[in-house]
């Protein structure tokens, strides 16, 4: 036990901190898309300008810089577009910055890898904790030289960092690269340009608390009309009054419609962003906006009626309801996905899985699920795993956190908590001691039931670890293993059975007669025996004869 690990407590998890719905655009005239079209093309000018302001900026950037860009952009735009578009280029900034922080750690743990591998002998075994040393003297020299490589770009990324220099590309590295493989991806010189042009627009725009609607630049009313505060070069584009083009088509929100227009009839602050799927050939328009932080369910409330342990696996997940006392109750239930594919398929697939294991929960009473607090971001390293490339793509392929924060979001709305836990040997130590007890000849209790057992006790504050079962000829429930796990405070949890009067337990009541008759004979059918017993009374002694 002295080389585990020290295991972090369980925690609830916290719940969504801002809510975003989509919509599609319908019955846009040409003029609407013209409009759309021309208004993201100016203002995503505008925004790759600034980027670049911002990153040249880098580690000197500070309020003043901040109010000089905003100024530059306010005569060509206006003041909330340009204060949109500042925001928004400080946010990506901030977002590479934390992506190259990542990198520098994962070059780190890649380059601490490397050398303790290369200091080893060649073909010393590794242990269960630690690497060990590299087959041939040719892998040893291909991973001195990758050694080198990696320490010249950890070098690279450390200056980098340093300096405030980032790496940013406005409508993405992958759509960007794409450039140079038109032809594996499918795609003309012509279709790659409309694609790129569309990623680069900028037509989003922050909501204010107070003004009317939400929001005084992209403007939707309660019954669905949206108006857009033109950029003043194209003010001459406009059919409404104060520099505002009205849409045809109205807009409605399926999903959290009803919660959108409260905010929206009662002036509170709504984010919107206009973006075109140039794939499809439609319009869409996400309005997103921020919840008031709610104070967590206690631990001890939300285990109140039990608890659903839930084991992440590659294609499904492994779920078992478990009772106040740590007991599986029932059978295990698995939920399947499927994460080949492309993104949108991938998140269906688990939307779909989040919504079946919900809606048993829901149905089982239960009012909490325990998963386990992943994070695969430091395991899945060339360096670490060698050649297991296959285990690589594994967990690299899990949504592990994309999962958990889904799975907080839609959980919120149907009033069960989630609770996380640390993941450290759930599979081992479940499979170890609930495995093979609760397999039967009519279930096969996988290694993973096992695991979403172990979770849910953990998440419980119980030891994963069944009750030692007491000897053969002391257990009361026959031969087999006792499995029910009584609790602590349960009366004549370890008491003998009751001793219950009849023929079960060859004992009569008290007050019975005690007289009884031979059994009829079998030979003869309805004959009585010869003999028949019948006990006298008691003999009593001198002394109780003298005390009578």
């Amino acid at each position: 036990m002295g080389g585990l690990r020290k295991l972090a407590p369980p925690f609830v998890a916290l719940g969504p901190s801002g809510v975003a719905v989509r919509t599609r655009f319908r019955q846009l005239t040409t003029m609407d898309v013209e409009v759309l079209r021309q208004v993201g093309a100016h203002l995503g000018a505008l925004a790759s300008r600034d980027l670049k302001a911002r990153c040249r900026d880098g580690l000197g950037h500070d309020a003043g810089a901040w109010a000089a860009r905003k100024r530059e952009l306010t005569p060509v735009s206006s003041a909330r577009w340009a204060g949109a578009i500042t925001k928004a280029s400080h946010d990506q900034w901030a977002l590479a910055r934390r992506g190259a922080h990542a990198h520098i750690q994962s070059l780190e743990a890649g380059v601490r890898t490397l050398r303790h591998r290369l200091s080893l002998p060649v073909g010393e075994k590794g242990s269960k904790r630690a690497p060990g040393g590299y087959r041939s003297r040719r892998e040893w020299h291909a991973k001195t030289r990758r050694l080198h490589d990696l320490e010249d770009r950890l070098a690279r990324a450390s200056a980098d960092w340093e300096a405030g220099r980032v790496g940013v590309v406005r409508g993405g590295k992958r759509l960007a690269r794409t450039r140079h493989h038109l032809a594996a991806a499918g795609l003309t010189e012509a279709g790659w340009r409309e694609r790129w042009e569309a990623a680069r627009w900028f037509v989003q725009a922050d909501g204010e608390s107070g003004k009317r609607f939400g929001n005084e630049t992209i403007r939707i009313s309660p019954d669905g009309e949206v108006s857009i505060r033109l950029p003043a070069p194209l003010a001459h584009l406009a059919n409404a009054g104060h520099g505002r083009y009205v849409l045809t088509g109205r807009i409605r929100f399926a999903h959290r419609g009803q919660e959108w227009a409260d905010r929206v009839a009662a002036h509170r602050a709504v984010a919107y962003r206009i973006h075109h799927d140039t794939t499809r050939g439609r319009w869409y328009l996400t309005a997103s906006w921020q919840k008031p932080a709610t104070r967590t369910v206690p631990m001890a409330a939300a285990l109140a009626e039990g608890v659903i342990g839930v084991d992440m696996n590659a294609d499904h997940l492994a779920a078992w309801r478990l009772d106040t006392q740590g007991n599986p109750v029932g059978d295990p239930r698995r939920f399947s996905y499927d994460l080949t594919g492309p993104a949108d398929h991938r998140d269906a697939q688990v939307r779909h899985a989040l919504t079946r294991l919900l809606y048993w929960a829901r149905t089982c009473g239960v009012k909490a699920i325990a998963v386990e607090d992943l994070d695969f971001t430091a395991e899945k390293t060339r360096e670490k795993h060698g050649q297991q490339k296959r285990f690589r793509q594994l967990i690299s392929g899990m949504p592990t956190g994309r999962l958990r924060t889904r799975l907080t979001s839609m959980a919120e709305a149907t009033g069960i908590t989630i609770i996380a836990v640390d993941p450290a040997y759930t599979s081992r130590w479940g499979a170890q001691h609930w495995q093979t007890p609760l397999t039967t000849p009519t279930r096969r209790t996988t290694r993973h039931d096992a695991a979403s057992i172990a979770v849910g006790r953990r998440a419980q504050g119980f030891p994963i670890r069944r009750r030692t079962a007491p000897p053969r000829t002391h257990q009361s429930d026959g031969c087999g293993h006792r499995t029910v796990q009584a609790g602590p405070e349960t009366p004549g949890r370890e008491g003998p059975r009751p001793r219950i009067p009849g023929p079960r337990t060859r004992s009569v009541p008290p007050d019975t007669a005690r007289t009884r008759a031979t059994r009829t004979p079998n030979t003869v059918r309805g004959a009585r025996s010869e003999q028949e017993w019948v006990q006298d009374s008691l003999l009593l002694t001198e002394w109780e004869r003298s005390v009578l």
